[in-house]
Formats: C-alpha cells, structure tokens, sequence
C-alpha cells in the first residue's frame, strides 16, 4: 500500500445533460433575439430618416457607433462581472436591458433620443455573450462542448436571417396599418411599432433565466486569477493574440459580405433590395446555420481523434476550403452562379462561427474565461468592423474606379484576409498545443 496521499484531482462533476441542453437552448434564443433587435433597424433606413430628419452620417452612427461602441466596450467589464459572480443574472439583466432600451427606440422622437436607446441596446446585449461561453463551458465537458457552443453560436445567422427574411414583410403589415395611439406610448409611427413589437418579447425571453440554473465552475486556476487576464494573456501571445488576430481578420472578410454583398447583387445583376434580402436571408438561415453545426461536430471529431489544436485545425481546414470561393463570388458572370458561390462561402464561415470561442476557452482559466471572450470581441470588433466594410469601399473608390466595382473589390479583399488568417493560424499551432497542455494540467486533465 502507498504510504503517500492521494494528490490527484477531485473527479469533476458535471451538470445532467437536460439542464444542460436547456440552458443553451435558452442561450440560443436570447442569441437569435438580441440579432434581431440590432439587425431590425438596418430595414427602418427610409421611415426613420423622414420622421427624424436625420442625414446619412448621422444614421450610420446610430447603426454602428452608437450600438458596436458601448457594445465593446462594456464587454470588458460585464465579463469581469460575471467571472466573480451569477453569470445567469447578469445574462437576465441584459436581455432586460436590451429589450426595453429596443422597445426605448420605438418611443424616440429625435436623433439623440434614438442614440442614447441605441446605447442602452449595446450594453445591454454585451453581457450576453461573454458570461454565455463561460457557462456552456462549465455545462459540458471538454469532449462535448463544441457542439454545445456550436448551437449556442446559431444565435446569429437565425436572427440575421430572420430579419431579412421576415423582417421587411412585417414592416410592410405594420406599414399598412397606419399609426397607433397607445396608452402610456402616446402616438406612435409605425416604424416605432416595429421597434416595440421586437423588443417585447425580449422580456419573456429573460424569464428563462430565473429557471436557468448556474453551473458549478471547472478549470479553475487560483494564479491565473491572481496574475489578471491582460498579464495572463501575454505571457501566452504567441497563443492568444497570434489567434485572436487571426479570426479578427477573417472577421474582415466577413462582415465585409455581410455589409456589401447586397449593393454587389442589386449593381451588377440588377436585383431589388426585397430580392436580396429573401435570398440572402435564405442562405444565411439554411446554408450558414448547419455549417455551425458541422464546426462543432468536426472539432469534437478531431479532439476525438487525439489532436490537441482541434478548434483551430478546424478552422484552418474551412479556411481554405472557404478561400476560391470568397474570392470567385462577386465575380460570377451571372447572379445564379453568385447566389451558389455565396451559399458555399456562407456555409464555410458558418464553421467558423463557434471555434474562436471554443477554441479560447480550452486554453483560459475559469475565473478569465468571460473576460477573455471580452477582449477577443473588443479586438475582433475593432479590426472586423472598423476596417473590413471601409476597405472594400476604399479599394473599389480610390483603385478599381467607383462604386460599381464594389463586388471585385469585396473579391480581393476576402481573398487577401483569408490567405493572411490561414498564415496565421497554422502559425499558432504549436502554441496553442503547448497551452492546452498547460490547461489539462490546471484541469487536471481531460475528462
């Protein structure tokens, strides 16, 4: 018999797998909705500028300073609320926040009445996402959970396309049926009605969460906590940084589709804005959404399979798959070609969707999980956003000779930021490798 005590780890216990499901279906819906209620105002263009007499520019900061500022910023430190604290409770305050400060556009009557709701719509949907990937983790062990975050990361593509689909067919009912005078509302337009028909529901989505129950933590890491997520973090950047830079850029290309692929489609193939949003909606809903699915089925493959870097070997494989036909695309001589290399493209970046953050928090401490999340969409938002719709335009304005070569110009640039993300990720392999060993050491190993 060993005279030594038993040092091993205690063996981890993880929550029923129905609790578990239901959270991330919870999860999930919250998703979709948030995506709903920042995508809906994009269709609100023409009303809102007649009723507010609002310019261009100062609709463009509503749609994107206004929202993606607060949204970033605040990330950080909701995350670093919900690494100390009840993640659940600070997801219900959110989506409580979210929606009334939605159903707060709708009673707007002026510019900056419109941007301060605006506001409280991104603080509000940035205590979701963080604390959502912290606690997913905690719901499945290692060997399940990419799957789990993998229908969790639907969320966006199901709201996406829903607003697109749906969305200018339900402003056009609302349309009809003219303005309403409401109790405690006063007189609303109808586009006003379109922002308190999508916020209300936000409420009873927020319900949820007083049945959602809080998971124990795993992977807890007392010196990591001690160290702080920036020191943390940069002892490890060839591993952290490497990767976040490398989905940010990816980023680039897609938001730059999100953004110009409908101006490609109604300018060199002469489509309508309606036409645009069905198709495009269409593949977003069933083209990108199983694509998501396939990312956390083939990273739990591979880790099944014994590869360590599984999320991010993953993600180079649909890279590069992804790469011929995010270059080809805008350049097919016929819309029908376009619409199928855009759902092959859509369905690849759909894989891509959840392995940035299955691939984070194998490798971070419980207690920085959340707040690392954080930083990589305070990062990625800044790169993605900031610069990949406005490169695009800048190459097909000041290069390729206006605006007609918007399609050629999103070609070059996706084809550019793709090759560059691959280079990068492959680079990060061996890294990434060495900290997830260092993590199943905290972990006490795979389980």
């Amino acid at each position: 018999m060993s005279m030594h005590p038993d040092t091993s780890p205690a063996p981890r216990i993880w929550p029923s797998s129905g609790w578990a499901w239901f959270a991330v279906a919870a999860l999930m819906i919250a998703y979709t909705s948030s995506f709903i209620d920042r995508q809906i105002l994009s269709l609100l263009v023409q009303p809102i500028r007649a009723d507010l007499g609002i310019t261009d520019t100062q609709f463009s900061l509503l749609a994107g300073l206004a929202f993606s500022l607060f949204y970033t910023l605040m990330g950080v430190p909701l995350a670093k609320l919900a690494d100390r604290g009840s993640r659940r409770m600070i997801i219900f305050f959110g989506i409580v926040v979210w929606s009334v400060m939605t159903v707060a556009c709708g009673l707007a009557n002026s510019f900056w009445a419109l941007f301060a709701a605006r506001i409280g719509v991104g603080i509000g949907e940035a205590a979701l996402s963080p604390a959502a990937y912290s606690m997913i983790s905690d719901y499945f062990p290692p060997a399940r959970r990419a799957r789990a975050l993998a229908v969790y990361s639907m969320g966006p593509y199901i709201g996406a396309g829903l607003a697109l689909m749906i969305g200018g067919g339900v402003i056009d009912l609302i349309a009809r049926s003219g303005s309403l005078d409401l109790p405690l509302m006063g007189h609303l337009e109808p586009w006003q009605q379109t922002f308190a028909l999508v916020g209300a529901p936000g409420l009873l989505i927020a319900l949820l969460f007083l049945i959602v129950r809080e998971p124990p933590r795993h992977g807890v890491a007392k010196a990591a906590a001690e160290a702080g997520v920036l020191k943390y973090m940069w002892s490890r950047k060839a591993t952290f940084y490497t990767m976040i830079l490398a989905f940010s850029i990816f980023g680039m290309a897609g938001i730059s589709y999100l953004a110009w692929i409908p101006a490609t489609f109604i300018r060199q193939y002469g489509w309508e804005p309606s036409q645009v949003g069905v198709a495009y909606g269409a593949i977003l809903l069933f083209g990108a959404t199983p694509g998501v699915l396939v990312g956390g089925w083939l990273t739990d493959t591979l880790a099944a399979r014994g590869r360590k870097d599984a999320p991010l070997y993953a993600a180079v494989i649909a890279l590069i798959l992804a790469l011929p036909f995010a270059v080809a695309t805008p350049f097919m001589p016929n819309a029908t070609l376009a619409l199928c290399g855009l759902a092959v493209f859509s369905f690849f970046a759909g894989v891509m969707n959840s392995l940035p953050a299955t691939a984070l928090q194998a490798v971070s401490p419980n207690q920085l999980r959340a707040q690392v999340t954080a930083i990589y969409f305070l990062i990625g938002n800044l790169i993605s956003l900031g610069l990949g719709p406005t490169v695009v335009a800048a190459l097909s304005d000041r290069v390729l000779g206006g605006s007609q070569h918007i399609g050629q110009a999103l070609g070059i640039v996706s084809g550019v930021t793709l090759a560059v993300a691959i280079g990068l990720l492959i680079r990060t392999l061996p890294a990434y490798r060495a900290s997830v060993d260092e993590a199943a050491a905290w972990q006490g190993g795979p389980k």
